[in-house]
């Protein structure tokens, strides 16, 4: 009894969208009987939190390298960023020592824990880059040194018996201190960043900026990165890799203005104006160092920490990784050589 009704409320709508042709395709009418409050609230946001306690318990690696001639401040611009001491001279790095005569490479791990969140942190230092008379190849020790923990990485990764986290050793950033001379790039440098952009993510850094005037900073800044465009070197982030337009403006704007960052590090601590500051002190007053009218550092330690970390290590593996891999399982048709280690794993697990 009740259907008939039913049936010509419908036959009616029906006939009411019929007649006039509309531009625009029909909205089917919402089906009768599911109560509006059913297609409520579902719980698809708390994904991210289920993402975030994972990521907590797994913690976070990061690999830095440090890479310039001694005297530049590299140590001391690593402690200052990391608010603690995680470079050489926590590692009974005595004065007295000479300058190594090849290029060394020294990697120390720290925890660092902040809000409950733990990051492993590797600082690479590179002591005796640059320091010779005759620096010729001296970036080799340190190409190697990038390829081999790629190296590493694939070999546990083709393993039959995976580790379900390989532990990552891959160099995520580079920072390259250039020196505040002021006049050009020197040819080590270019050669340098030419060699290793294609390997790992480089970022220059302009060392001991209080050394130049503002307008000495300036013009040096601009004619680093007319030098690096006109040698095809492409440092982080790479133009290629932004994904979206967001991502271009912003990487942009640090492409043409921040970059290299003109930094000043200090791991001392002075008294101004009432509050404690990281600082330099100099006859004429004191630089601070997070202060962005005195100097860069603050911009460098936003971009590589606070909004890039992520997007470093990510390129890192999605990109130079990638390649050195694609082309090492190229050169050897398919897998890495078996070693006899390999080859004993290998019939264990058989």
């Amino acid at each position: 009894p009740h259907a008939g009704p039913v049936e010509s409320k419908n036959e009616a709508a029906m006939s009411e969208l019929v007649p006039e042709p509309r531009q625009k395709p029909v909205v089917p009418m919402k089906p009768m009987g599911i109560n509006a409050n059913l297609l409520g609230y579902i719980g698809i946001d708390t994904i991210i939190e289920q993402m975030r306690k994972k990521t907590m318990k797994t913690g976070f690696d990061f690999n830095i390298m440090v890479v310039g001639q001694s005297g530049l401040g590299k140590s001391t611009l690593v402690n200052t960023l990391f608010k603690s001491q995680v470079s050489r001279k926590s590692s009974s790095w005595n004065r007295e020592e000479k300058i190594p005569k090849t290029v060394e490479i020294k990697a120390i791990g720290h925890v660092i824990e902040e809000g409950g969140v733990k990051m492993k942190l590797t600082v690479i230092d590179t002591p005796g880059f640059g320091d010779q008379i005759n620096n010729e190849n001296c970036w080799e020790p340190i190409e190697k040194y990038i390829n081999e923990q790629y190296e590493k990485f694939l070999k546990e990764e083709v393993n039959i018996a995976r580790k379900k986290r390989i532990p990552d050793t891959r160099v995520h950033c580079c920072l390259y201190f250039i020196s505040p001379t002021g006049h050009s790039l020197r040819p080590l440098d270019l050669e340098f960043m030419k060699h290793l952009s294609k390997v790992v993510n480089i970022i220059p850094v302009i060392a001991k900026a209080d050394t130049m005037t503002l307008e000495e900073k300036t013009e040096f800044k601009q004619r680093v990165r007319k030098e690096l465009e006109v040698n095809g070197i492409e440092f982080y982030p790479q133009k290629e890799f932004d994904e979206d337009l967001e991502d271009k403006t912003e990487n942009d704007k640090i492409r043409q203005e921040s970059m290299p960052f003109a930094v000043v590090g200090s791991d001392k601590e002075y008294q101004v104006n009432g509050k404690r500051v990281l600082g330099r002190k100099t006859p004429w007053g004191i630089i601070e160092v997070e202060n962005l009218t005195h100097c860069e550092f603050a911009l460098l330690r936003d971009f590589v920490i606070r909004t890039h970390l992520q997007d470093l290590k990510e390129v890192t593996h999605n990109i130079h990784y990638e390649t050195y891999r694609a082309k090492r399982l190229n050169d050897n048709g398919g897998l890495p050589p078996m070693t006899a280690e390999t080859e004993e794993n290998h019939e264990s697990n058989l």
